[in-house]
């Protein structure tokens, strides 16, 4: 694949070989639908052998969203079918995996709310940052599944175990700020201030000892790769789940906008 290939993703290469990448699909907050999903499994390879790019950077299309979660139709086919859920587990797994294996320095700046697979390229950013104004929450049990498309991988290494069992098992947002102050993200700035701070973090890779920065990363990424097991296997009941009762409720009280009444929790 090459840059022109991708229909979601935008390229823009900024001087020093910074790459910025902008998710743009801002009429739906820059939601994940099918099309999306695939294309930031394989961007991170292109990235890779892009002889230009040093390091890249990636956000989200207007002032709004990094992502907004999944389509709800994308998410409603995925319902019961195996299929379908075989072929989402895979790229899931890709997304994680092969943001680790770029040997490039990856940055994110969060510029707004950032949920389902667009929090996952956000979170397994070797950089993040996020705009104070921005919130974030791995949502999956408020959708009757299991939280497994990256959180188990890199969130109790990042904030801990308590803050991460808290809000992976309450689905609650949590701020710029709090992220900052938990380690959940690198940095956190005003909105205004977001791109600034994301092409001047850049610029100092981009100029830096490229062969030092990438063997860090991934000696530090040794890390997250012990933890494999535990992300796979958060992948395989999240996926298990969408087999479920629960996961039809959840679907469904998105869609009609009220609160889930989920049949595992029903005397």
């Amino acid at each position: 694949m090459n840059y022109s290939d991708f229909q979601f993703l935008k390229f823009e290469h900024k001087p020093n070989g910074v790459l910025l990448i902008t998710i743009n699909r801002p009429e739906v907050m820059n939601a994940t639908n099918g099309r999306l999903h695939w294309e930031l499994t394989k961007v991170w390879g292109v990235v890779n052998d892009d002889p230009k790019t040093r390091v890249a950077v990636i956000t989200g299309a207007g002032d709004k969203a990094f992502s907004a979660g999944g389509d709800l139709s994308w998410i409603t086919d995925m319902v019961g079918n195996p299929k379908t859920i075989s072929n989402v587990m895979n790229e899931a797994s890709d997304i994680v995996y092969n943001v680790m294996a770029c040997d490039k320095p990856v940055i994110s700046a969060i510029n707004g709310v950032a949920v389902g697979a667009g929090l996952a390229v956000a979170m397994m950013a070797d950089i993040s940052i996020m705009a104070e104004e921005a919130k974030i929450t791995d949502g999956h049990v408020k959708l009757g599944v299991a939280a497994g498309d990256h959180a188990a991988i890199c969130w109790p290494l990042l904030c801990g175990m308590a803050k991460a069992k808290y809000y992976l098992m309450t689905a609650e947002f949590v701020s710029g700020k709090e992220a900052e102050r938990i380690g959940l993200v690198s940095l956190c700035v005003p909105r205004a201030q977001l791109m600034d701070k994301a092409m001047e973090v850049a610029n100092k890779l981009a100029t830096g000892s490229q062969q030092a920065i990438r063997f860090t990363k991934r000696s530090l990424n040794g890390w997250m790769n012990v933890a494999r097991p535990i992300f796979e296997s958060s992948l395989a009941m999240e996926m298990l789940c969408f087999l479920g009762e629960d996961a039809k409720e959840g679907v469904a009280s998105v869609r009609e906008k009220r609160a889930p009444k989920f049949p595992s929790a029903q005397d």
